[in-house]
């Protein structure tokens, strides 16, 4: 497995806001059909990439610019991370673990499962309750950019709490002071 370089996004172009927050809506039915490179380059940007190259600043906010959320992509030859400073994926692992990512039985077929994986180790000086509410509150931000650009692009995504935690973390090698809080599926609506 290697890393995947990501094509350059691109960010110019897209429909008005108020016709994408219209049409943001979760959904449980997609197509097997996997994402072309450039959708996936241009989601994974629209989620939390690098807007602001000068000081790496992301998309999405996140408390006292911790940046502690990583995005972990499930597809079907593999399970990467996201890197949003080189705009590329690293291999973690040479399976198909979209089925660890939920219970529900679409996750498995759907080209695309988005795992937030909050790294504690980036988070300082806070107590466990107001670490827990600010890592979720960073992956909502980080979601929210997910289901604009879905509506914006016409693909189906659904944000999704119901996870074996415990199995995936297990799966992905997660250190300990490592927490999925989210996982988000994606992909082409059912037809």
């Amino acid at each position: 497995m290697q890393s995947i370089q990501l094509p350059e996004p691109q960010t110019d172009g897209g429909r008005p806001l108020m016709q994408v927050l219209k049409d943001r809506k979760s959904s449980r039915g997609f197509s097997p059909e996997p994402l072309p490179l450039q959708i996936l380059s241009d989601l994974l940007w629209a989620a939390f990439g690098v807007n602001r190259p000068e000081s790496g600043m992301r998309t999405a906010p996140s408390a006292i610019n911790w940046q502690e959320i990583d995005i972990y992509v499930a597809l079907a030859n593999g399970l990467y991370l996201f890197d949003a400073d080189q705009h590329l994926l690293k291999p973690i692992l040479a399976e198909d673990v979209r089925a660890y990512t939920g219970v529900q039985s679409f996750v498995a077929q759907a080209p695309l499962n988005l795992i937030f994986v909050a790294d504690y180790a980036r988070v300082n000086n806070v107590s466990e309750s107001r670490r827990a509410l600010t890592c979720a509150a960073d992956a909502g931000f980080i979601s929210q950019n997910v289901y604009l650009y879905c509506a914006s692009q016409g693909l189906a995504t659904v944000l999704r709490a119901l996870i074996d935690r415990k199995s995936l973390a297990e799966k992905m090698g997660l250190r300990q002071d490592q927490d999925i809080i989210f996982a988000q599926t994606v992909g082409y609506p059912d037809k």
